[in-house]
């Protein structure tokens, strides 16, 4: 009679619990895997077109990204690792070492994603760095999935016919999703000129909120430094709160009002000067008080020169083209989570943010010259064409621009913008 004991049956590497964490893992894979067609379908279109495609929708679905890529952490690395605990001394080496692999690239992939979000310690403002780390961000999901494929052909055979559906309709449903967003964009909008004599334009739909215009506070929450020299400076004490353009703009309010019996002609004057009153409306009344209006203390704000996306021509007399930057969601949100949030938006995807607000042309001579070239036209004066200051055309004729013959007697470099010596 034999006494060799009976071969037990080997455990199962995926037991039941196991394999419903794996279940949680693949669906929200599955929608990541939408929701990242889709971005990455925005994010082509617009290298294409070379048009700012991030909508309002854009955004929520880069917020639903983070969140889905947060809430799949756990589960991934826990699966992965009870997984190989269970699968690592088992002799079907090929499958083991396809599943290492595997978990190492989820590993990257989970990292890469937390590197970009930015969170508080984990910051990345090195632009070379980053761009590697969306790279890898980028490139680890096809990994992932090649060598998923690869581990599941070397266990069990592979449903192909169910793994097929589910593919095809995750690329359907990412496909669409683009499609969805191309196909009901807003037309770009009309511009008028509104606030004439100015040569201002805005969107035809009407002008910058003024509850957008006037944020700076917002603006210093991240840029304290910059707001602090902003409080100093001649751009924040240019309107109503400088005693000298006080008195000089109430008596041309005066003198236009006893004229024409009404002040339009010195948004002129407001449209460089006075942002907020004019573009509130306030500045129109005659009756207007600067000193019940806060507003009036306001000065050129932050989004006065950000908020600029296009240059009419080089005349001045403010021939810019004042728009609505695109807000991140939950943009001027009082609850604390939803500010949270937002912040956190615009640190994981600050490039966004800078488009919209600091344009190349902010750094251009031709940006200065709208408001700092002027000339008085006989709709304010019921005389003529007059010239006022002008600066641009100063520095045009200056050696320093390298725009003069004699320009080679001057620095070594021309500078190529007013801002590379008032505001370095």
């Amino acid at each position: 009679m034999s006494t060799t004991e009976p071969l037990r049956p080997r455990s199962p590497v995926v037991t039941p619990a196991l394999r419903r964490l794996l279940a949680t893992v693949l669906v929200l894979f599955g929608l990541l895997a939408v929701n990242s067609l889709y971005l990455v379908g925005i994010s082509g279109a617009e290298s294409l077109t070379g048009r700012n495609l991030q909508t309002p929708g854009y955004l929520y679905m880069f917020l639903a990204h983070l969140g889905l890529g947060l809430l799949i952490v756990v589960p991934a690395l826990a699966f992965g690792a009870l997984h190989l605990r269970r699968a690592f001394r088992l002799p079907n080496r090929y499958a083991v070492r396809a599943g290492i692999a595997l978990y190492v690239v989820v590993v990257l992939l989970i990292l890469s994603g937390l590197l970009l979000t930015r969170f508080e310690g984990l910051e990345i403002d090195d632009q070379r760095v980053r761009a590697v780390a969306y790279w890898i961000h980028v490139l680890t999901p096809l990994a992932a999935i090649w060598l998923f494929v690869l581990h599941r052909l070397a266990g069990p055979s592979l449903n192909w016919r169910s793994g097929l559906v589910w593919s095809t309709g995750t690329l359907a449903l990412g496909a669409g999703a683009v499609a969805l967003h191309l196909a009901t964009l807003e037309p770009e909008p009309g511009w008028v000129r509104g606030f004439e004599p100015a040569l201002v334009q805005q969107p035809a739909s009407g002008p910058l909120p003024v509850a957008r215009l006037n944020s700076d506070a917002v603006c210093a929450e991240c840029h304290a430094d910059i707001a602090e020299r902003h409080k100093a400076s001649v751009h924040r004490l240019s309107s109503f709160n400088n005693p000298a353009y006080r008195a000089s703009i109430d008596e041309t309010r005066r003198v236009l009002l006893e004229r024409d019996g009404k002040v339009a002609a010195a948004r002129l004057c407001a449209s460089c000067h006075d942002p907020v009153p004019l573009y509130s409306g306030r500045f129109d009344d005659p009756a207007y008080d600067p000193d019940s209006d806060p507003g009036s203390r306001a000065g050129i704000t932050c989004m006065t020169c950000h908020a600029v996306d296009a240059i009419g021509s080089p005349r001045g007399n403010a021939d810019y083209r004042l728009s609505d930057p695109p807000p991140y969601p939950f943009d001027g949100a009082d609850n604390p989570l939803l500010k949270t949030l937002n912040r956190q938006l615009i640190r994981a995807k600050p490039e966004l943010h800078k488009q919209s607000l600091l344009k190349p042309l902010h750094k251009s001579a031709e940006f200065c010259s709208t408001c700092h070239k002027v000339h008085l036209p006989e709709a304010l004066n019921h005389y003529r064409w007059l010239r006022g200051q002008n600066h641009y055309d100063s520095f045009l004729m200056s050696g320093v621009s390298g725009h003069r013959v004699d320009s080679f007697y001057y620095p070594p470099k021309a500078k190529a913008g007013c801002a590379d010596c008032h505001m370095p």
